[in-house]
């Protein structure tokens, strides 16, 4: 049998897609409406790997954002931002979002379970679900792999289908780390796996496709999300949140 904690963050990976990245703008529901924290990535353009992180809060799913704290600075793929397939208000002509690609998703994207070096014994301050991660735990990122996209636990999940993989106890920006639902209800082969927050290696050391960064300033975002604001995570270019920020009913860029 799968290990419990294990399996309930892959369910978790799953369900939590169910909003995900790219909800069109228009007559439909704009992809902020239930959420009560919302957390902003912005980069100067799509090959961008440098950005600033905001958190946002509201009192009711009618409310005016508040910003919370200062901005942080971030990076994202060495490559930059690529367009989440779902994303369907992007311009033509945007880079792809596709496995291997060196960008970070843009889009709208659901966050949590969150996960770690440290016990669950040491983690009360949380509030997101976690999972402490083992020397046997991996994010499979093999497009061949019937559990692609998943976290897995090598030692109980039974017959591994997969060549190529995460050991996410052996990589050390996942210390501190929180999942970004991308690709996940269900994955879809080649379009990008393995996206985290985490920390980050230091200041234009972009990723492979996650956002990371300081680990103090991780620590702040993981003690302030709370599941039950339904928290979101935007990531987009500044030209592309200025377009977005009246259909999607987003924060003006300068609120402090």
């Amino acid at each position: 049998m799968p290990d419990k904690t294990l399996l309930a963050l892959v369910l978790s990976l799953l369900a939590f897609a169910g909003a995900g990245a790219g909800t069109p703008a228009g007559k439909e529901t704009p992809p902020l409406a239930r959420s009560r924290q919302l957390v902003v990535v912005t980069t100067g353009d799509w090959d961008a790997v440098g950005g600033v992180l905001r958190r946002f809060e509201r009192k009711g799913t009618r409310g005016a954002w508040a910003q919370v704290g200062a901005e942080v600075p971030v990076v994202v793929g060495r490559n930059g931002l690529g367009r989440d397939p779902g994303f369907k208000d992007a311009p033509a002509g945007v880079p792809l979002k596709k496995e291997g690609d060196g960008r970070a998703p843009a889009g709208v994207f659901q966050l949590g379970p969150a996960f770690g070096f440290a016990p669950t014994s040491e983690v009360s301050w949380l509030r997101m679900s976690y999972t402490p991660l083992t020397p046997s735990t991996e994010c499979v990122d093999d497009p061949a792999s019937a559990r692609y996209n998943l976290i897995v636990d090598r030692d109980t999940a039974g017959a591994a289908d997969w060549r190529s993989s995460e050991r996410m106890r052996e990589v050390e920006g996942y210390r501190w780390g929180l999942v970004v639902a991308y690709n996940a209800a269900p994955p879809t082969p080649g379009r990008g796996s393995c996206i985290f927050l985490h920390v980050w290696a230091g200041p234009g050391k972009g990723t492979a496709g996650c956002t990371a960064m300081d680990e103090e300033q991780l620590g702040r975002l993981l003690r302030w999300l709370d599941p039950a604001k339904r928290p979101l995570l935007v990531q987009l270019p500044d030209g592309e949140y200025a377009r977005l920020r009246g259909p999607w009913l987003l924060p003006p860029a300068n609120v402090k």
